[in-house]
C-alpha cells in the first residue's frame, strides 16, 4: 500500500495535476479493458459483512468515491473493479461545456489537498446517458446479487441564467435519471458563477420538489434525490436545509462540496495565492465536514440518509463518520495521493474494524 504514495512522488508530483489525473484515469481503465480488472475484484471486492442499505438500495460498502473523478461516466465499472460500493458521476449539467480555462486543478502536496476551479466540464446529460446505461447494464450481469451503484450528480450549465436554472436541471434529470440508482442536485461547488445562491431555502425549495418529480416520471420508478451542500454554509442555513430536506421527504443530504476557504494550510501562503481561486478539498476539510455532519444528524435525526465527504483517508475517518451519524462516507482526493489500491485498503480494515 505504502508504495504508491513514491510511485507518486517520481511520477505524478511534477507534472500538471490535470494531466496526471488523465493518465491515472485511462490506466485504470485499461486495466478494465483488458479483462484484468475482472480478476484484480477477487482481490479488492467489499466483505460481504460491509453491506450497507441506504434508501432502499443495498451498497456492498459504506464507502464509494465522490463526485469529481468520473466527471461523464467513462470509467463506472472500472472504478467499481477497485473496490468503491458505488461511483458517483459527474457533476454533468444539461449541456455540454469545456469548463474553465486551463491550468485549474493545483496539488497541496504538503497538505494532503488539492484546489480545483474546473468549471463542470463536462460532455452534457446526453451524450452522458448512454455511457450510464451500458455500466448500469453491464455491472447487475456481473453482480446478480449486490452490485456496486451508480450515483449522478447534477450541476447547473454555465451558460445559463439562475433564474432558468430549474429546466436545466430538469433537462439532466430526464436524461439521466432511468440510468442512475441516486440522483445529486449540486448547488454547492464555487466554481460555477452564482450557483451558490441556489442553496437559499427559497429558491432550493422548488428546484429540489421540481427535479424529484420529473426524475421519478423519466425513470418510471423512485430514484433516490439527495442535495450536496457546502461546508462554508452558516450553522442557521445548515438548519434550514435539514428542514427543507425532511420537509420535502428528500432521501438524503451529501456534506459536504468543497470550501472557499484557506485557513490552517501548511503550504505557504505565496504557493496557495498562486493557485488562485476554487474549491479546496482533502485533509484540510476533515474537521469542517465533521462538524457539519454532527449537526446533520442532530437536526434531522436519523430520518434521512447522511452521506459524509471531505477529508476521508483512512478507515478511521470513515467510522468515525458512519459514527457521527453517516449511513455512506465518500472519498476523492485522497485516491490521488495513495493510489488504485485505496478503496480495496479501506475495505479491508473497515472489516476489521
Amino acid at each position: 500500500m505504502r508504495v504508491y504514495p513514491t510511485f507518486f512522488r517520481l511520477a505524478f508530483s511534477w507534472m500538471d495535476a490535470e494531466r496526471a489525473h488523465k493518465i491515472g484515469f485511462r490506466a485504470i481503465r485499461l486495466v478494465h479493458a483488458t479483462g484484468a480488472g475482472k480478476a484484480l475484484y477477487k482481490f479488492t471486492a467489499p466483505a460481504p459483512s460491509l453491506e450497507t442499505k441506504a434508501f432502499g438500495l443495498t451498497f456492498p460498502s459504506p464507502f464509494g468515491l465522490a463526485a469529481g473523478f468520473d466527471k461523464e461516466g467513462l470509467g463506472i465499472e472500472a472504478l467499481s473493479e477497485l473496490g468503491f460500493g458505488h461511483v458517483e458521476v459527474g457533476t454533468i449539467t444539461g449541456q455540454a461545456q469545456p469548463g474553465n480555462e486551463k491550468p485549474r486543478l493545483f496539488r497541496l502536496v504538503e497538505d494532503r489537498a488539492v484546489i480545483n476551479r474546473m468549471g463542470f466540464n463536462n460532455d452534457g446529460a446526453s451524450a452522458v446517458a448512454p455511457r450510464l446505461r451500458s455500466a448500469r447494464a453491464a455491472l447487475q450481469r456481473r453482480h446478480p446479487g449486490v452490485r456496486p451503484l451508480i450515483g449522478v450528480n447534477i450541476g447547473k450549465s454555465k451558460v445559463v441564467e439562475l433564474e432558468d436554472a430549474t429546466e436545466d436541471y430538469l433537462l439532466s434529470a430526464r436524461n439521466l435519471a432511468p440510468a442512475a440508482d441516486y440522483l445529486v442536485v449540486n448547488v454547492s461547488s464555487p466554481n460555477t458563477p452564482g450557483l451558490r445562491l441556489l442553496q437559499n431555502v427559497e429558491t432550493l425549495r422548488p428546484l429540489l420538489k421540481a427535479v424529484g418529480e420529473t426524475a421519478d416520471q423519466a425513470a418510471g420508478r423512485h430514484i433516490p434525490l439527495l442535495v450536496k451542500i457546502a461546508p462554508d454554509l452558516s450553522d442557521e442555513d445548515i438548519d434550514d436545509v435539514a428542514r427543507l430536506a425532511l420537509d420535502l421527504k428528500l432521501d438524503g443530504i451529501i456534506a459536504t462540496n468543497t470550501t472557499i476557504g484557506r485557513e490552517g494550510l501548511a503550504t505557504a501562503p505565496e504557493q496557495v495565492a498562486e493557485c488562485g481561486a476554487g474549491g479546496l478539498s482533502g485533509a484540510p476539510l476533515k474537521g469542517r465536514s465533521l462538524d457539519v455532519l454532527r449537526r446533520l444528524s442532530s437536526a434531522t435525526e436519523g430520518k434521512l440518509t447522511l452521506i459524509a465527504v471531505g477529508g476521508v483517508e483512512t478507515a478511521q475517518d470513515v467510522r468515525e463518520r458512519l459514527d457521527a451519524g453517516a449511513t455512506l462516507v465518500q472519498g476523492y482526493t485522497a485516491f490521488l495521493y495513495e493510489g488504485p489500491f485505496w478503496a480495496a485498503h479501506i475495505n479491508r480494515q473497515l472489516a476489521k474494524l
